[in-house]
């Protein structure tokens, strides 16, 4: 197993008359080469749970294993852990600030100890990854669109050969387009790389596509941790705690209650279509 969460429980401001129970009691097992979609709604715990996995938040109580290592056990090293555990955060082109795109996808390997020629052999296959254009290699990051400074800094994390990848909210603040380009050219990389990805999000719609599993987070527990279509299946309860599932859900759901034949766990819309067409077929 990569990652193992073992009753993790953090609290932010503990002992004081503000203290909020963020997570409670985690047990979580992250295999290497999942994509998982990890589910909430704000509040929910969610990012606190994804901090905890690369140490940059420290739990109150349990253990965290990355491939059988305590991280809290007094010699482990961090730093170590950071490089095999990419965490790219909400809204990560703000972060950009070298002259040039290349320059600030080089800088963490090179903050790794590489010379700038590895660091830029590094770089050139993270953005060729990401799908950025090579003519965009040499611009100012300042100059990209929305979706461009958002695969920059995604390579600038796949540059330093991370094993696990972990995307905070990375479609937020992009258009529909710019949206659905990310997490397909992220679910490219997964595909060609194995890499282990955890995908958060509040939104069923980014995730229905792409990833192989999901955990719903609920005010610092774990709802539901399945495959996609055992998961949607609760789309009743999903909507009681302010999360919906996919639209092609609730079509689905329609459609049996006025009598076709359909497949109400589909959760692509690929798989929608070919149940509703098999559905239709059969009542011709």
């Amino acid at each position: 197993m990569s990652i193992i969460l073992d009753h993790i429980s953090y609290v932010y401001g503990e002992g004081t008359p503000l203290e909020v129970k963020a997570l409670d009691d985690i047990c979580l097992q992250i295999p290497d080469g999942q994509f998982v979609g990890i589910i909430g709604h704000t509040g929910s715990g969610k990012s606190t749970l994804v901090q905890h996995m690369n140490g940059l938040m420290r739990a109150s109580a349990g253990h965290l294993y990355f491939n059988g290592e305590d991280i809290y056990d007094r010699d482990f090293c961090m730093k170590d852990l950071r490089g095999k555990v990419g965490l790219v955060f909400q809204y990560p082109e703000h972060q950009l600030f070298e002259i040039d795109v290349l320059s600030d996808v080089c800088f963490g390997p090179q903050n790794q100890g590489l010379t700038r020629q590895e660091a830029e052999l590094k770089a050139f296959e993270a953005l060729r990854r990401v799908g950025m254009p090579m003519e965009l290699y040499y611009q100012s990051p300042f100059e990209l669109s929305g979706g461009q400074k958002r695969r920059a800094a995604i390579a600038g994390v796949l540059a330093m050969d991370p094993q696990v990848l972990i995307l905070d909210e990375p479609t937020a603040g992009l258009d529909p387009m710019g949206r659905i380009e990310i997490l397909h050219q992220i679910k490219q990389l997964q595909q060609e790389t194995g890499l282990t990805i955890l995908l958060v999000s509040h939104s069923m719609e980014d995730v229905a596509e792409y990833v192989d599993r999901i955990i719903v987070m609920n005010k610092g527990k774990i709802l539901f941790d399945d495959i996609p279509r055992e998961v949607f299946s609760h789309y009743k309860e999903l909507e009681e705690v302010g999360l919906a599932a996919p639209q092609v859900t609730y079509v689905l759901h329609a459609l049996k209650d006025r009598g076709f034949d359909v497949d109400v766990n589909a959760t692509t819309v690929e798989e929608a279509a070919r149940t509703v067409e098999r559905a239709v077929s059969g009542r011709t």
